[in-house]
């Protein structure tokens, strides 16, 4: 039998590319998209659900347990990113970028465990950033948001194993995607004393997404994941450098791998 997938943010980027190969690899794949009717093309049913309204959350897994009978697979990749100085960023911003990343997801994986857990089964992965492995400069709340996701998943995967159910994280680098679009910028204000050093930032964070690695890689690993009897706790998909930034920061002492994250934003 053909596995049952949900994709949140399934109608561009990675969670358009994830369902995209899923799809053609024969799983049964439902997405999701806040405008789900902007997306008329979509190679998989897209269904309205809004990461910060819990009754479309409640109403699109409804609608997939009503209609296959079952879900197997959740991928929590709808986010969101968030630039700029901290100390600027209005904190309603701080809180909705959470609410995205963060509570969003919790909301999710509780609305799908009761029915993973009448099957005896079920694989959550958690779509996170090796941002969140580290404190980047300028996209603090993005690394936190993200991190936090990372911690979250560690402490839930040990409460799941008694109901055999699996849950993962995966976390990506800089992919060539419509994020850096779609994110908050906490704008560049005339007089700021982060304006400089923030707007060199922010355009290298632009050219890395710009020339960043195609979302094909996120989908194939998405993929060996599902069939996979035993996920690991964390994968990291990405460039080379960005993986081992990973392991530079366990080896170097932190001050040093402070300056290395600086001479590389040129701070």
């Amino acid at each position: 039998m053909s596995k049952i997938v949900l994709i949140t943010g399934g109608s561009s980027g990675i969670g358009k590319s994830i369902g995209e190969f899923l799809t053609q690899k024969g799983f049964v794949v439902y997405g999701t998209s806040r405008h789900p009717k902007e997306y008329p093309d979509s190679k998989f049913p897209l269904l309205k659900l809004d990461l910060k309204d819990v009754s479309t959350i409640k109403a699109s897994i409804e609608t997939v347990i009503k209609t296959e009978g079952r879900l197997d697979v959740l991928v929590n990749n709808a986010g969101a990113g968030i630039t700029g100085p901290i100390e600027e960023i209005p904190l309603t911003e701080i809180k909705a970028n959470f609410e995205t990343n963060f509570f969003g997801p919790i909301h999710v994986i509780k609305a799908v465990l009761p029915y993973m857990r009448s099957q005896k089964s079920g694989l959550i992965i958690n779509i996170t950033s090796i941002a969140g492995y580290m404190g980047l400069p300028y996209r603090g709340v993005y690394s936190a948001s993200k991190g936090a996701l990372e911690l979250l998943t560690e402490a839930f995967r040990m409460e799941l194993k008694p109901f055999k159910i699996h849950m993962t994280n995966v976390a990506p680098g800089d992919f060539a995607t419509n994020i850096a679009s779609g994110r908050y910028h906490a704008p560049l204000k005339e007089g700021s004393p982060y304006k400089s050093s923030y707007s060199k930032t922010l355009d290298l964070m632009n050219t890395h997404v710009d020339s960043g690695s195609d979302p094909k890689l996120m989908a194939r690993a998405v993929f060996k994941i599902i069939k996979t009897k035993s996920p690991k706790v964390h994968y990291k998909v990405g460039g080379f450098m960005q993986i081992f930034s990973i392991v530079l920061k366990r080896l170097l002492p932190d001050k040093v791998y402070e300056k290395l994250l600086m001479a590389h934003y040129k701070l």
